[in-house]
């Protein structure tokens, strides 16, 4: 049997049972244990299944097509959000141009801004009232607003985007997959979001560790397009990805 043709059956049978043994798959397609072994790790770090002491697991990833409201967002996993915040909030420098999307954690990194001296681009009321207050330039993109998220969308938002060139974005995505990419439930947000993460320079994905292998109806960028920041991988796979920094 060629590897290829291995890997897809150890992806059928783990996706089947949920949970396989080295020692399951061994016999079911009559392979050593060392060539399973090997087989797993590949598809580990590949992202395809997850690897565990004797075995391996399914990805599971969990499918969203609704958004919740920002009041609640900004409340789940709130003290992995706020070392996400800490951080990307130090990543801001003097003179630098920024675009901060409708996200709960773009909302909490706001609390740890101290760079006056950029200029804020958003597309959150509630965001740019905050820097606002704080004593920043800001900006804030025209459109409809949308209820749940309280984001600017819409051909107006997109088209004011046009004109801009960031140095920073920092954007929330409701799931991150290796193979989907970041993702969100509104085709209308996630079209504003694909746009700006087209004019920034660098793209700063901030996600939770809840957040990593679900997947929610719009992909608004390829996973290599963003700099994921994250709390600590339950998936060791995407610690051999070049652009996942974790955070304590």
């Amino acid at each position: 049997m060629l590897a290829e043709e291995r890997y897809n059956a150890i992806l059928r049978l783990v996706n089947d049972k949920k949970t396989v043994t080295v020692q399951e798959l061994t016999e079911q397609l009559d392979t050593s244990e060392s060539t399973i072994r090997r087989d797993l790790t590949v598809l580990h770090r590949k992202g395809s299944l997850i690897k565990v002491h004797g075995g391996a697991t399914a990805l599971n990833p969990e499918f969203m097509t609704k958004d919740a409201a920002l009041s609640v967002r900004r409340d789940l996993n709130i003290e992995e959000k706020v070392a996400i915040a800490k951080y990307a909030a130090a990543l801001v420098e003097k003179d630098d141009f920024v675009y901060m999307d409708a996200g709960s954690s773009v909302d909490l990194m706001i609390d740890h801004i101290t760079e006056q001296e950029a200029v804020y681009v958003t597309n959150a009321i509630g965001h740019a009232q905050k820097l606002l207050k704080k004593g920043c330039r800001v900006y804030l993109l025209g459109g409809e607003l949308k209820e749940t998220t309280e984001a600017i969308v819409g051909a107006e938002a997109i088209e004011g985007l046009k004109k801009y060139n960031f140095t920073k974005g920092f954007f929330g995505a409701n799931g991150v997959s290796r193979e989907k990419g970041f993702t969100t439930p509104d085709i209308t947000e996630a079209l504003v979001k694909e746009k700006a993460v087209e004019q920034c320079r660098k793209s700063y994905m901030l996600s939770d560790s809840s957040k990593i292998n679900q997947i929610s109806s719009v992909t608004f960028a390829a996973f290599e397009d963003g700099i994921l920041v994250t709390t600590r991988l339950k998936d060791e796979s995407y610690r051999t990805c070049r652009n996942v920094v974790e955070v304590e």
